[in-house]
C-alpha cells in the first residue's frame, strides 16, 4: 500500500519538525500508535501524559503506563477530574469540549514544565465526521493533531500498529465512561463506577468489543455479533443479569443494532430533524 507508506512518511516528517512534543495518551489505538511514532521519530523529546479521573477505567490506566515502561518512554500522569470542571457534571452536549479544554491547560502546564515545545493529541479522519465538540478544544489551544495531519484513518493506524508490533493495533475502541449516559442526565461519581464495574465484567467474560450504555437505571449492552450470541444464551444472559444488577442497575438490555462508535449522538439527530 504505497498510499500508506506515503502517509505514515508524512507523519515521521511532520513529527521530526515539531521537534518536541508531549503526547495526550490513553493507551489507546490511536494515541498509543502517535506515541510510538513521536518516540521513535524524537527519541527523549517526546513524552506522553496521561490524565487519571473517574472516567478512565483502571485498566486503561495500567495498560497505558505498561506500554510506557516497556518502551522506554518518559511518562507524566496528571489528576483531570472532570466531575470538578464546572457544568461537566450536568452533560450538556459539549461536554467533551469542557472536559477538552481542562485537559488541554493540563497538558500544556506539563509541556511547560518539561520545556517541551508542542502538545499533540490522537484524533483521526474518521473523527472529523462524527460530532465531535471536543476538537474545537483542541484547535483553540493550539494542540497539534498529527494523525489528521497525515490523512490517516482508524483502519489506517490498526494496519500500520500491527506492522510496528504494537498490541492495540487490534484493540477495541475505547471512549471515556462519561459517553455512556445520555446528553442531560446527570454524570455521578456512583453512575461511572457501575458503568465501570460492568464493562469489565463482560470484559472479563470474554466479549472483545462492548459498552453499557446507563438510561436511568436501565444497562443497555452494546457488543459486537460474537457477543451478541454470546448473551443469547440462556445461561450467560442469566449470569450477566444477576451481576449487573448487584452493581446497581434493576434492569438489563442488549442492544439489537449492536455496538457503534457514537450511538448516543444520534439522539442529537433526532432533536435537529425535530427542530
Amino acid at each position: 500500500m504505497p498510499n500508506l507508506e506515503e502517509k505514515k512518511q508524512k507523519l515521521v516528517a511532520y513529527l521530526e519538525e515539531l521537534e518536541s512534543v508531549a503526547v495526550a495518551f490513553s493507551g489507546g489505538v490511536d494515541s498509543t500508535f502517535l506515541l510510538k511514532m513521536a518516540h521513535d521519530a524524537l527519541g527523549d523529546r517526546a513524552l506522553a501524559v496521561t490524565a487519571r479521573s473517574h472516567s478512565f477505567p483502571e485498566r486503561e490506566l495500567k495498560e497505558a503506563i505498561a506500554f510506557c515502561r516497556k518502551e522506554g518512554i518518559h511518562h507524566v500522569l496528571v489528576d483531570a477530574e472532570e466531575l470538578e470542571v464546572a457544568g461537566f457534571a450536568d452533560n450538556p452536549v459539549d461536554r467533551c469540549y469542557l472536559c477538552k479544554t481542562e485537559l488541554m491547560a493540563h497538558l500544556w502546564e506539563v509541556a511547560r514544565a518539561q520545556g517541551v515545545r508542542h502538545v499533540a493529541e490522537g484524533s483521526n479522519m474518521d473523527d472529523v465526521g462524527d460530532y465531535r465538540p471536543g476538537l474545537r478544544a483542541v484547535e483553540e489551544h493550539g494542540v497539534e493533531s498529527p494523525l489528521r495531519h497525515a490523512h490517516l484513518g482508524k483502519e489506517e493506524i490498526r494496519l500500520l500498529s500491527k506492522e510496528l508490533g504494537l498490541a492495540t493495533w487490534n484493540k477495541p475502541s475505547f471512549a471515556c465512561l462519561a459517553s455512556r449516559i445520555p446528553y442531560g442526565d446527570r454524570i455521578t461519581e456512583e453512575r461511572l463506577r457501575m458503568i465501570d464495574r460492568a464493562e469489565q465484567f463482560l470484559l472479563d467474560l470474554g466479549l472483545k468489543q462492548v459498552r453499557v450504555r446507563l438510561h436511568g437505571n436501565l444497562a443497555r449492552i452494546e457488543t459486537d455479533g460474537a457477543g451478541m450470541e454470546r448473551l443469547m444464551r440462556a445461561n450467560e444472559r442469566i449470569g450477566v443479569y444477576q451481576a449487573l444488577r448487584g452493581y446497581g442497575f434493576s434492569y438489563v438490555a442488549l442492544d439489537l443494532m449492536g455496538y457503534r462508535t457514537g450511538s448516543m449522538n444520534e439522539t442529537l439527530a433526532v432533536r435537529i430533524e425535530r427542530a
